[in-house]
């Protein structure tokens, strides 16, 4: 099995697929740690700011690891901001029935109440630079629109709202 864990930044899919190595024993990939290889490396003029872009460019090299896996039989669980919401067109339905895909999705009640607390779990998992750039009136902005394209390609999603309670049976 393969899972798909997508979401607007800080919404915890690090945290997530952490846990569920950690359970299952599954091995995950960081769709970021590739993001950065590749600009890094120089093998890309992309910028770690244009997602768009780069959805476009990851995807493609991702979609093809996620059927490597399925095809050697191997569980595997990817997580970043990179996976489109129209992701199904892109397997034949014996792919998909081997691929469960889910959405972290945080309510704006959620977000403007615990903004604070948001940016500071950021570093749970890995180390990550200065976050100045996030707003809170952006990350509400990548919800409302993650939230609306869930509901458009029916993908499955987390609804966090409340206390974060972030979960999944494999």
């Amino acid at each position: 099995m393969v899972l798909l864990i997508a979401g607007e930044t800080h919404t915890g899919k690090t945290a997530l697929a952490q846990r569920l190595l950690e359970r299952y024993h599954y091995p995950y990939l960081s769709i970021d740690l590739i993001k950065m290889g590749l600009i890094r490396s120089g093998q890309t003029e992309l910028t770690p700011e244009g997602d768009e872009a780069l959805t476009q460019y990851l995807w493609p090299i991702v979609r093809e690891t996620v059927k490597t896996a399925i095809e050697n039989g191997q569980n595997l669980i990817v997580e970043g901001v990179y996976i489109p919401f129209d992701w199904e067109k892109d397997f034949d339905e014996e792919y998909r029935r081997e691929i469960r895909y889910v959405c972290l999705i945080m309510t704006e009640a959620y977000i403007r109440s615990r903004f604070g607390d948001i940016r500071g779990y950021a570093g749970v998992i890995e180390q990550r630079g200065e976050d100045d750039g996030l707003s809170e009136e952006a990350l509400v902005q990548g919800h409302r629109h993650n939230l609306e394209m869930c509901r458009k390609y029916g993908c499955e999603y987390l609804l966090i709202d409340g206390e974060y309670r972030v979960d999944l049976v494999l």
